[in-house]
């Protein structure tokens, strides 16, 4: 099977590092037409020039901007008005102690997490639906149904994510339009990898230890027992924006390595 989006316009938010890199980096490997999304315009240059080095004929463009805020999803929609694909990938976690975790907290986590894949699926599903062909994405996590006690904050927001996902799945029900979440595990990010490096250097005990701790520790229900690299959640994704999924919609597709016990 040949995956072939050429022609296709794709926006992938969060994307200057980890899985939303990942995901950029195959959509454009694919032949779509990419637009890298990030806080600052040095991370979306840099993020820009890795893709081109790896693909020298990837046609990427990008958008730098708090998709946290209205106003930063308004920036991104003003300079891409249109998409065919829209992977809402951007997103926070950290681990805290529920009784520790503000009302802030808890705000900001809905804000960038939720309302940044709210917004910019209201917008861009219209288009996508008028010209009766689309794929939309949202990166949920298996969190959102193993809740984590660590990140019950973080666990809502992903557990939201599969109800939108799936709510909008059926709006736009007998359109060429597919929607579908998209549920890692724990997955080599940089983000995941950094939180493993400062409990490695609190233990004192090696990176590659503490990943293998971590997992067993606190995913211990995986079956491959390890972190997923960014590399295979990002060919499920690819797999979801092809026009081979075309009967692929309202899913939640699971990448976590076996981890939620339940067979469907």
């Amino acid at each position: 099977m040949k995956i072939d989006l050429s022609g296709k316009h794709a926006i992938i938010t969060g994307s200057t590092a980890g899985i939303g890199f990942a995901i950029a980096q195959g959509l454009a490997n694919a032949g779509a037409k990419v637009v890298v999304t990030g806080r600052s315009q040095a991370r979306v240059d840099e993020a820009i020039a890795s893709i081109k080095q790896d693909a020298p004929n990837a046609q990427v463009e990008g958008v730098a901007a708090d998709l946290g805020t209205a106003e930063g999803c308004q920036t991104l929609i003003q300079q891409q008005p249109s998409a065919d694909i829209l992977i809402n990938n951007v997103g926070i976690f950290g681990p805290q102690d529920f009784f520790e975790v503000d009302d802030a907290t808890w705000q900001q986590f809905f804000d960038i997490n939720i309302m940044s894949a709210v917004r910019l699926s209201r917008h861009y599903a219209q288009g996508m639906r008028d010209r009766n062909w689309g794929r939309i994405q949202f990166i949920s996590s298996e969190s959102g149904i193993n809740i984590p006690t660590e990140m019950v904050h973080y666990g809502m927001t992903k557990s939201a994510l599969l109800s939108v996902s799936r709510g909008l799945a059926k709006v736009l029900s007998g359109t060429q339009v597919t929607v579908n979440a998209i549920l890692p595990g724990p997955t080599r990010s940089e983000g995941v990898l950094k939180m493993i490096a400062e409990m490695a250097e609190k233990e004192g005990t090696s990176q590659q230890e503490m990943e293998a701790r971590f997992v067993k520790e606190n995913r211990p229900s995986s079956i491959i027992q390890r972190l997923a690299t960014p590399e295979e959640v990002a060919s499920m994704s690819v797999y979801a924006a092809s026009t081979q999924a075309s009967a692929t919609t309202g899913a939640a597709l699971r990448v976590e390595g076996g981890i939620v016990d339940t067979l469907t």
